[in-house]
């Protein structure tokens, strides 16, 4: 009897395992700490909420709130950065290579309003930000999954400066809710 319940669970695990990016399924998390090396010689620490919603198996869209607080290095001042808007989550399959069983790789955009007030030389930028990128999720559990996600970010727009651009690397976690229909299987389980 006992061998039979670690079974189920082994298996039931796996099941959830594979579901995480299933059609139905929610995405909530955040980048917690965003190491920004942009082209200005900037180091910021930002908080970037994420919820999103997955609309067909491996592909999640939804939205994403961003705040920042920037120190430019070597000058006295801060850079304040904030931004919402839509973004997009494609999940591409490694699930046939034992080795990346946990692990996911996947493709983020996003578009929306974004601005950046630099209080060293009184200079700011706002208008409409993009950002694209590769990104890896390991799961550390069928539900949790810590990620590295590698970005492109740019904002056009007005203020006294037309464009700003740079690369950022952003390190958060992300939790996947199961869907009332995966929640439902399991049950029946």
């Amino acid at each position: 009897m006992k061998k039979i319940i670690v079974f189920a669970i082994l298996l039931l695990g796996v099941n959830v395992a594979k579901a995480q990016i299933s059609q139905g399924n929610v995405l909530v998390g955040a980048n917690v700490a965003d190491l920004n090396l942009t082209f200005d010689s900037q180091t910021s620490f930002q908080f970037t909420p994420k919820a999103a919603w997955f609309i067909r198996d491996g592909l999640a869209v939804g939205a994403y709130g961003q705040f920042g607080l920037n120190h430019v290095n070597g000058q006295d001042g801060n850079v304040y950065t904030y931004g919402v808007g839509p973004l997009a989550r494609y999940f591409v399959g490694v699930d046939k290579v034992p080795a990346f069983r946990n692990t996911k790789f996947f493709v983020e955009a996003n578009t929306g309003f974004q601005g950046i007030s630099n209080r060293v030389n009184s200079s700011n930028t706002t208008g409409l930000g993009f950002g694209f990128g590769p990104g890896i999720s390991y799961f550390i559990t069928p539900s949790v999954g810590i990620e590295g996600l590698l970005k492109y970010d740019g904002i056009v727009g007005f203020g006294s400066s037309a464009y700003t651009h740079g690369l950022s690397f952003g390190v958060g976690f992300q939790i996947y809710l199961p869907s009332k229909k995966l929640v439902k299987e399991i049950k029946d389980f």
